[in-house]
């Protein structure tokens, strides 16, 4: 049960554009707001799945359209299902749901992200001896003998 419910409710009961304001919310709810729902317009955003009062909006059949902080009121409007170049809505996922697929069985050696970042960037040249010493008098330079 979420504390949004009662929102839920509310607007699937209801026909058309709703224009609310946040203390009827409060009413209907039996609970206060969040401080945020009051000062930040992105908390009435329909970002469906990630936030428990969006999902309640959104599962009644409705998208906020304009929120007011400053007078307190938010419209709920139909949603008609087209998304054009709103906002997207994420994919939901249930609690230990599998992902069915031959990629996802295959469990592959856990590998740095840089690995292979430099592939294709140096190129070797054919009889070189990359144990020969650069120095050559490397030996002198060390006191060592052959």
């Amino acid at each position: 049960m979420s504390k949004y419910d009662g929102l839920f409710r509310h607007l699937s009961q209801a026909a058309g554009t709703v224009e609310i304001s946040f203390d009827s919310i409060e009413e209907i709810l039996g609970a206060s707001l969040p401080a945020s729902a009051r000062r930040y317009p992105a908390w009435w955003s329909n970002s469906g799945g990630t936030h428990v009062q969006s999902t309640a909006w959104m599962a009644a059949g409705y998208r906020t359209e304009d929120v007011d902080v400053a007078a307190g009121r938010v419209r709920f409007v139909p949603d008609g299902g087209a998304e054009g170049f709103g906002e997207t809505k994420q994919a939901k996922f249930r609690a230990g749901q599998a992902i069915k697929s031959e990629a996802a069985t295959v469990k592959k050696p856990f590998r740095h992200p840089a690995w292979g970042a430099l592939k294709g960037m140096i190129t070797i040249l054919p009889g070189v001896d990359l144990t020969e010493p650069a120095f050559a008098e490397w030996k002198e330079l060390y006191g060592e003998d052959e």
